[in-house]
């Protein structure tokens, strides 16, 4: 629905603007969610009228790129309208420096979003940016701890955290705290482990011996620094159990940084405006969840606190394709997918003026 509009016009005119596809577009998309994160950016690119180079991340080029051709190529679309592009860094680069590319869709890391929009800017190109996140579930005093343990738990273990949107601060009301480490520790311990190929299971692995390192990384410095291990913390090979942290503060790594990894810090606060401050203090700005039984509470906490999405009694991992997604701040560069957002990313405005007869000038 790439749609435009009539405008008035001082001069005997029609006056319009209408949407006009911006030539090839550029994806960029990373291992975690290969097959969704590429074909969030490529299906409407190309269904407003651009063609599409992909590069997936090398690690997922298959279910992240090849696949994705070979099913539009059986679906009939036109020779030369999609590319997949395997390859590292290098590649991307080369990608976002090509002249004959204007926009590109990137998902990734906030490190290396801060690359591409910096290459973008000197080749006076769009990027939309959709980065990491430390997202925050509010836990006010009025929540049913019944209700939200198992949610809590699916927005730090889901996917084994490795999602942008993952609950990466867990900020519990004073009254509540102890109970709900108990519970989630609880319901961590529980979760089963392993090769979702061969049993029914709640985590698979993570993506490689990289992250295991970082992640586990974080978790030991963070018991270094004085946080406690109520569950987790150990691994079978690439498979991390669900770790719970209680006791973290802002010094406290896995609480201060973005982990992707299945690791949920808890930390308590006594007012809301203690949370409002704590949810608020972070480089990041993606996804924000708050439980409680009065909504407009919440509403009304969530104007305080500066993030992308909001999510009133549900955690922080949402996602639909005919919503706008993405963060501010280190998280991204707002909105740029889903609904609306589309025709924003993947178009430009023209402005067109028709006259039935030529326009006179005093020349």
């Amino acid at each position: 629905r790439p749609a435009g509009q009539v405008l008035p016009s001082e001069a005997p005119r029609l006056s319009y603007t209408r949407r006009v596809p911006v030539g090839v577009v550029g994806v960029i998309s990373p291992f975690n969610a290969p097959l969704i994160l590429s074909i969030r950016s490529v299906a409407p690119a190309l269904a407003l009228g651009n063609a599409v180079v992909l590069k997936p991340d090398p690690r997922t080029a298959v279910c992240g790129g090849l696949a994705l051709a070979a099913v539009f190529g059986q679906a009939g679309l036109p020779e030369g309208l999609l590319h997949v592009l395997p390859g590292g860094a290098e590649t991307g680069a080369a990608l976002v420096a090509d002249p004959r590319v204007p926009v590109i869709s990137f998902t990734g890391s906030t490190g290396a979003g801060r690359a591409v929009g910096e290459a973008a800017g000197r080749h006076l190109k769009r990027a939309h940016l959709e980065l990491g996140g430390n997202s925050a579930l509010i836990v006010l005093e009025d929540a049913d701890l019944d209700a939200v343990i198992s949610t809590a738990a699916w927005g730090s273990f889901f996917h084994q955290g490795q999602i942008c949107m993952t609950t990466g601060r867990h900020l519990v009301h004073a009254s509540l705290y102890e109970e709900y480490v108990e519970r989630l520790a609880a319901k961590a311990d529980a979760l089963a482990v392993g090769d979702p190929h061969r049993a029914q299971v709640h985590l698979g692995p993570l993506i490689d011996d990289g992250q295991l390192g970082k992640v586990h990384g974080l978790v030991e410095a963070s018991t270094a620094a004085g946080a406690k291990l109520a569950a987790g913390g150990t691994h079978d090979s690439l498979f991390y159990r669900p770790t719970v942290l209680a006791g973290v503060d802002d010094d406290t790594p896995a609480y201060a940084e973005e982990v992707f990894g299945p690791v949920a810090p808890v930390r308590s606060f006594t007012t809301a405006d203690e949370a409002a401050a704590l949810a608020a203090r972070s480089s990041y700005g993606l996804s924000l969840g708050i439980v409680t039984r009065d909504p407009a509470r919440g509403l009304d906490l969530a104007e305080r606190i500066p993030t992308g999405i909001v999510h009133i009694n549900d955690q922080t991992v949402n996602d639909e394709a005919v919503a706008p997604f993405g963060g501010v701040a280190a998280s991204g560069t707002g909105a740029r997918f889903g609904g609306e957002a589309n025709l924003e990313a993947f178009t430009d405005v023209r402005w067109t003026t028709v006259r039935g007869d030529v326009a006179p000038y005093p020349f």
